[in-house]
C-alpha cells in the first residue's frame, strides 16, 4: 500500500466522532483536521491561515498567530505588557486562583487573555486587541477589562478606528464581580469612541460567550464572524430549561446570527486582512501621514 492509500484509507475509516485529544492532534510535521480527519503537512496548513483547504474548518490559534495574520510585519507596537492578574478575593476551588494564574502564565507565556496594541493593516493605522483561548478560556478577568479600556482610550485620543478578536468562555468566575465590572467598563469606552464618530469592529471567533458577547462583541459598527463560530450567551441546556422551549439546531452559529440580523459579515480568515483593509478604506482611514504620527483622514 502506498503512502497516499494509507491516508486515504485512514481517512475512510475516521470515527465520527473524535475526542479533544485528537481535535487537537497538530505537533510534528503532520496535523489532522478534527471535522474532515483530513492528515496534511503543518506547514501547509499554517501557510493558508491555519485554515482546512478540504472542509474549511478554521483551527483555533492564539493571540500572537493571529495579530501576524492581520497585522503588517514589523508593524504592531505592543501596549500595556505590564499588566498581570492577582487574586483579590483570594478565590479557592479545587486550586488556588493564584496558582492557576502562575501555571497558565508558564504554560502560554502570557500575562492574561488578550494582546493588545498599535499597527499598521496594509499600511492603515488601527489599534487591535486579540484574546486567546489558551488561557484559562479567553475568560475576562480585571486584566483584560483594564487593556481593553485602555486599547480604545489610547485609539481614541489618536483617533484610531478598533478591531477586538473575540475568543472568550466570558466572565473569570475567580474573580467574581470585579470581572462583570468589566462589561461596563469597556462599553464605556467604546461610547466615548463612538461619541468621537470612530470606527468599531468585533471580530467573533470560535467561540465568543458569556459577558463577552453580552457586552463589546456585540457593539461594534460592522459585526464580523469567522464561519461556524459558536456565539452565544448561555449555553443550549440552560437557555432551553429557562425558556422551556425546544431551540432550533445551530442557533449559536455565526451563519444563523447571520440570517437573524446579529452578524453583519463571515469572513473567511485567508481573506480576512484584505477584507479588513477594504472595510477601512471605506470609512475613511488613511496611512500616515507623518514620520512619527498615526493619524485618519475622513475622505
Amino acid at each position: 500500500m502506498s503512502l497516499f492509500d494509507w491516508f486515504a484509507d485512514r481517512r475512510k475509516n475516521a470515527p465520527l466522532v473524535r475526542s479533544s485529544q485528537e481535535a487537537s492532534e497538530d505537533d510534528g510535521l503532520w496535523s489532522k483536521c478534527p471535522e474532515c480527519a483530513l492528515v496534511v503537512y503543518r506547514k501547509d496548513l499554517l501557510a493558508n491561515a491555519s485554515v482546512c483547504g478540504n472542509c474549511g474548518h478554521h483551527h483555533r490559534i492564539d493571540a500572537a498567530t493571529r495579530i501576524a495574520l492581520i497585522a503588517d510585519p514589523g508593524s504592531f507596537e505592543p501596549l500595556d505588557l505590564e499588566l498581570s492578574p492577582t487574586d483579590p478575593l483570594g478565590f479557592k476551588d479545587r486550586r488556588g486562583y493564584a496558582d492557576r494564574i502562575r501555571d497558565t502564565q508558564q504554560s502560554t507565556g502570557l500575562k492574561d487573555a488578550v494582546s493588545t496594541g498599535i499597527c499598521r493593516i496594509e499600511g492603515l493605522p488601527l489599534a487591535i486587541g486579540a484574546m486567546d483561548f489558551c488561557f484559562m478560556g479567553g475568560s475576562m478577568g480585571s486584566v483584560v477589562g483594564e487593556k481593553l479600556t485602555r486599547l480604545i482610550e489610547t485609539a481614541t485620543a489618536q483617533g484610531l478606528p478598533v478591531l477586538i478578536v473575540c475568543a472568550s468562555g466570558g466572565a473569570r468566575m475567580q474573580e467574581g464581580m470585579l470581572s462583570l465590572m468589566q462589561m461596563a467598563k469597556i462599553s464605556g469606552a467604546l461610547e466615548r469612541h463612538r461619541q468621537a464618530e470612530l470606527l468599531y469592529i468585533p471580530l467573533l471567533t470560535h467561540p465568543t460567550t458569556g459577558g463577552v458577547t453580552a457586552s463589546f462583541a456585540m457593539l461594534g459598527d460592522l459585526i464580523l464572524a469567522e464561519p461556524k463560530a459558536l456565539i452565544g450567551f448561555a449555553g443550549r441546556r440552560v437557555i432551553e430549561q429557562t425558556l422551556r422551549e425546544k431551540l432550533p439546531d445551530g442557533f449559536q452559529t455565526a451563519e444563523y446570527l447571520q440570517d437573524h440580523g446579529f452578524v453583519d459579515f463571515i469572513i473567511a480568515r485567508p481573506k480576512l486582512k484584505a477584507t479588513l483593509a477594504g472595510l477601512l478604506r471605506l470609512h475613511g482611514v488613511r496611512p500616515r501621514v507623518a514620520a512619527g504620527a498615526v493619524s485618519t483622514v475622513a475622505a
